[in-house]
């Protein structure tokens, strides 16, 4: 008898702190705001880059391609529309790196991969498909650029 009450008392302490641990953190107007649904989540875009068919691009074309891609990241980062973009290091698939877009469908996201000069050279090759995950991830450019140093 006293190792049931001293389990149920157990158990309703642990009920009651993760209870009072979800419902004060929620943000209802933060959460409207990144369009997160009642999970905090929220649909994107996940493209995974690949080598392109190009095999016959000169260095300084292949650098100025990279150059136009790398001011394209830059763009979508600022128009809200790539949450989160970064090169793989050296493996043995061919893959190049990564972009999270969001929107959310493959028609939008494959109007924002149209926009790179290195996938419309075929220098790169992107492949998409529709991801689910935090509305927060929103907010990674943000804290980005408080964690990056300026150039001198």
């Amino acid at each position: 008898m006293k190792k049931s009450i001293f389990l149920l008392v157990l158990l309703s302490f642990g009920l009651a702190s993760f209870a009072q641990e979800t419902a004060s953190n929620y943000d209802e107007k933060l959460a409207k705001s990144l369009n997160a649904d009642e999970r905090g989540m929220k649909k994107y875009v996940f493209c995974l880059l690949k080598t392109g068919s190009n095999t016959t691009a000169t260095k300084e074309e292949s650098q100025k391609l990279f150059e136009g891609h790398m001011t394209n990241i830059g763009r979508l980062a600022k128009e809200g529309k790539l949450v989160v973009a970064g090169p793989f290091m050296k493996n043995d698939r061919n893959y190049r790196g990564l972009y999270i877009f969001n929107v959310e469908t493959i028609d939008d996201a494959n109007l924002l991969v149209a926009s790179d000069p290195a996938v419309k050279a075929n220098l790169l090759e992107a492949e998409l498909t529709l991801w689910y995950s935090s509305a927060a991830l929103q907010e990674t450019l943000k804290i980005h650029d408080k964690i990056t140093k300026p150039k001198m």
